[in-house]
């Protein structure tokens, strides 16, 4: 069977997935049989979540389409903070309630994305199988640093984290997910996800530590796991670090 051969340019951040030489330019990919575009492009390193609009000759097409010879191929990202499913034909509109699931590699982006307030479901028992099937039930976006997990065809919102640092991974989600006007600090348990709330002195007195009772009033209790949160010197030091992280002062972070 004769190769074909299609010209292909990847925009913005999709670049992180090729080699320099393919980076920020158009090159030329050939391949055999009739691929749907999905795969060609997935073929050269690029899952399909991170991918919004494909125009092949200047017109938009769907992961379906089986690229001809010498089409010219241009790959843009998705852009979860904006709505273009005018434009579009390759997924359904962006998730307007943003709840997410990590992996196993993203410990300790999670107690920050909790902190933050967002919903984001993780267990280190978790294995590439029930994070999709988590993810499509209970349409979450998946955040990974595997980027294998992302080409499985059941996945329709998920996000490579680049960085490996989780004080940059946080930037980095803050900015891709366009979150800082979303933000409900404090309102989510670091350790299981359950949600907080306001809870008397009186109902958590048997179970505070002497001085914790002796010198703080307000506390809030985990509906899942009942861990109880109170005010302390964490609480300040980690406001001030979630501003310096987030570049945010303390009208911005909704305190």
């Amino acid at each position: 069977m004769k190769n074909k051969t299609a010209y292909f340019r990847f925009y913005e951040e999709l670049n992180d997935f090729l080699p320099s030489g393919r980076k920020q330019q158009s090159f030329q990919h050939s391949f055999r049989g009739d691929p749907s575009i999905k795969d060609v492009i997935e073929s050269l390193g690029v899952p399909h979540t991170e991918i919004d609009l494909i125009l092949v000759n200047g017109r938009p097409v769907d992961f379906s389409y089986k690229p001809g010879n010498e089409d010219h191929i241009s790959v843009y990202p998705v852009f979860e903070s904006f709505n273009i499913s005018g434009v579009t034909r390759l997924r359904q509109e962006p998730l307007r309630t943003l709840k997410f699931i990590a992996d196993v590699h993203l410990g300790k982006l999670v107690r920050y994305m909790r902190l933050l307030g967002f919903d984001t479901l993780f267990e280190r028992t978790y294995d590439d199988r029930e994070i999709v099937e988590l993810s499509v039930s209970q349409k979450r976006v998946i955040l990974t640093r595997d980027r294998q997990l992302l080409k499985n065809r059941r996945v329709t919102h998920g996000y490579w984290v680049r960085s490996s640092d989780p004080r940059e991974q946080i930037r980095e989600i803050a900015d891709r997910f366009d979150l800082r006007n979303d933000l409900k600090i404090f309102t989510r348990c670091m350790e299981c996800n359950g949600l907080l709330s306001e809870i008397s002195k009186e109902e958590v007195s048997a179970d505070l530590p002497p001085r914790t009772r002796q010198y703080y009033q307000r506390f809030r209790k985990c509906g899942g796991c009942g861990k109880i949160y109170w005010e302390g010197s964490h609480y300040e030091n980690m406001k001030k670090e979630i501003g310096n992280l987030l570049n945010l002062d303390r009208e911005e972070l909704n305190l």
